[in-house]
C-alpha cells in the first residue's frame, strides 16, 4: 500500500513538474508585450495592403489602415494575442478596400478611442459597411488637417502632414500621411500617397526626415521619387505586399531607388510581420517570433555580393547590369576596393 502512496506522489510531482515547464515557456506573442518607455511598430502581413498597429510609449495605441476584407481575421487575430483591448487612434488612411476591409471588424471587436479619415467618400460595399460600424459605436469621424497633432507632447509627436488638398483625381493622393517622432527617433506612414501629395508635403517645407519610411503604394513606381526620399533619408524602407501580387508591386524602379540610397528594405512578403522598436535613441528590428537581429542579418547577406566580375574580361559589374557573364565565370566581390584589389577594373556603363 505505502508503494502505492509512493508511486501517487511521484507522479504527482511529475505532472506539477511538467505543468510548471509548459507554463513557462516562452509565447512569442508575449515576448512583445512592452514597457512604458519603447515605442513598438507592427507592420503587419495581412497580404496585399496595408496594417500598421503602434504601441506608444505613453501607454496609447494606433492603428493605421487594416488591410482587405479577406484578412479581417488576420488583423484582429493579431491585436487580440497581442492583449489589446482599446485602440486609441484609428487612421483610415483613404477608402480604398486594401487598406479599410478589415476595419469594420476591429471596430466591432475592440473599444475604440478616436478615427480619422480623409474628406473622400466611396460607393462600395466596404466603405458604407465601414460607416455603418463606426455609427453603431456611436463614434464620429474626424478629418484630419495637415500639420495637425493626434499626439503633442514634450518627446512624444503624432502628426499629420497630408493631404494638403481637397481636389484630386486619384484617390491615392487623398491618404493620410502622418509621422511619429519619438526623442531622436521618427517614423513617416504614407498610406497610397504618391507624387503628387509627396511634392505638395516637400513644398510645404514640412520636416519628412525619418529613420523608418512606410513605402507609398506598396513599393509603386507612381509613388517614392527621388526629391522626397532624399527629404526623408531614411535608414529603413518597409514595404507591405503580397507575394506574386498582380500589381507587380514592388516595382523595380522602385526598389532600385531604395538600393541607391542605401537604405535597406524590409518586405512583409519575404519576411511576415516586421517589428520595428525605438527607446527614442537607437532603432531595433525584429520580427514576430523573437529573433531580434535575424532581418538584419538577411539584409547584411543581400549587400555582401555588391559587385560582379567576370574572371575573363577582368571587369566587375553591379548586379542589375545588362552585360553581366556567365555565372560560371562570376567573381562576386564585396566593395570596389575588393574587386579592385584582386586586379579588376569597373564597368564604366553600369558603374560610376
Amino acid at each position: 500500500m505505502q508503494k502505492f502512496k509512493n508511486l501517487n506522489v511521484v507522479l504527482l510531482l511529475m505532472l506539477i513538474l511538467i505543468l510548471f515547464l509548459t507554463g513557462c515557456e516562452i509565447n512569442p506573442e508575449e515576448s512583445f508585450q512592452y514597457n512604458n518607455e519603447d515605442l513598438i511598430v507592427h507592420f503587419v502581413d495581412i497580404g496585399q495592403g496595408d496594417s500598421i498597429f503602434i504601441q506608444f510609449p505613453n501607454g496609447e495605441t494606433s492603428l493605421i489602415d487594416a488591410g482587405p476584407k479577406v484578412s479581417s481575421d488576420i488583423i484582429v487575430n493579431y491585436l487580440k494575442e497581442m492583449k489589446v483591448e482599446k485602440i486609441d487612434y484609428i487612421i483610415a488612411t483613404h477608402p480604398h478596400e486594401d487598406h479599410i476591409g478589415g476595419l469594420p471588424e476591429v471596430i466591432k471587436n475592440f473599444e475604440i478611442g478616436k478615427i480619422y479619415m480623409p474628406d473622400k467618400t466611396a460607393n462600395t460595399t466596404i466603405f458604407k459597411r465601414l460607416l455603418s460600424e463606426i455609427k453603431s459605436k456611436d463614434l464620429k469621424v474626424n478629418i484630419p488637417s495637415a500639420g495637425e497633432f493626434i499626439i503633442d507632447n514634450n518627446d512624444l509627436k503624432y502628426q499629420v502632414l497630408a493631404p494638403n488638398g481637397d481636389k484630386y483625381d486619384n484617390t491615392n493622393d487623398y491618404s493620410i500621411v502622418s509621422k511619429i517622432t519619438f526623442k531622436d527617433n521618427s517614423f513617416l506612414f504614407t498610406g497610397d500617397a504618391e507624387k503628387i501629395s509627396e511634392k505638395e508635403m516637400v513644398e510645404k517645407g514640412y520636416d519628412l526626415t525619418a529613420n523608418v519610411l512606410k513605402v507609398g503604394h506598396h513599393g509603386s513606381s507612381t509613388s517614392t521619387t527621388e526629391e522626397f526620399l532624399r527629404k526623408v533619408g531614411p535608414a529603413y524602407g518597409v514595404i507591405s505586399l503580397a507575394k506574386d501580387n498582380k500589381y507587380g508591386h514592388p516595382h523595380k524602379e522602385t526598389i532600385e531607388l531604395l538600393n541607391k540610397n542605401g537604405i535597406k528594405v524590409l518586405r512583409t512578403d519575404e519576411l511576415g510581420n516586421i517589428i520595428i522598436k525605438s527607446n527614442g535613441k537607437d532603432i531595433e528590428v525584429l520580427d514576430r517570433n523573437n529573433l531580434g537581429n535575424s532581418i538584419q542579418e538577411k539584409n547584411d547577406e543581400k549587400v555582401e555580393e555588391n559587385y560582379i566580375g567576370n574572371k575573363n574580361t577582368k571587369i566587375y559589374h553591379s548586379p542589375d547590369c545588362n552585360s553581366l557573364p556567365k555565372e560560371e565565370n562570376q567573381m562576386k566581390f564585396k566593395s570596389k576596393e575588393e574587386a579592385e584589389s584582386k586586379g579588376y577594373k569597373l564597368h564604366e556603363k553600369c558603374i560610376k
